[in-house]
């Protein structure tokens, strides 16, 4: 019997500087309505799918990287057009790729919206996904 190899997705930024690659063996997906997601991407929310760093790498554009935050934890943009690509979580152990980069279409789809607490007052949310007021994904090790 022959072992199935898992698929590799790609992704880039806007303006093509940087790219990745990423198993698509994503262990969860939410959309996030926190604040900092709002701001990071200009959007109401960020789709992202979480996913063990190794599983992650950089392929193209590196050294085009602006970093916010440290080795443990931070937010990944494109220093060029400013495209959010990911996020380094839980003590640098998970990526959250920012859905919107991905070149390929994932298996994986949100299964609910996180910190609807404090999303924008001005956007409804329409669809029928759990909502949940902090950081909580039903059927994760994240709660």
């Amino acid at each position: 019997m022959e072992e199935r190899v898992p698929s590799k997705l790609t992704g880039k930024c806007f303006c093509g500087a940087v790219h990745y690659e990423v198993a698509d063996e994503f262990l969860y997906a939410a959309n996030c309505h926190c604040s900092d997601c709002r701001r990071t991407t200009g959007s109401a929310f960020k789709p992202f799918a979480g996913i063990e760093r190794e599983k992650f790498v950089l392929t193209e554009g590196e050294d085009k990287l602006l970093i916010f935050g440290d080795q443990s934890g931070h937010n990944a943009h494109c220093c060029r057009c400013g495209s959010l690509l990911y996020s380094l979580v839980r003590d640098g152990a998970y990526v959250h790729v920012a859905m919107g980069t991905l070149v390929d279409d994932p298996s994986i789809r949100p299964t609910g919206h996180i910190f609807v607490g404090s999303k924008a007052g001005w956007f409804t949310i329409t669809d029928d996904l759990p909502q949940y007021q902090e950081h909580v994904i039903a059927g994760s090790d994240q709660q």
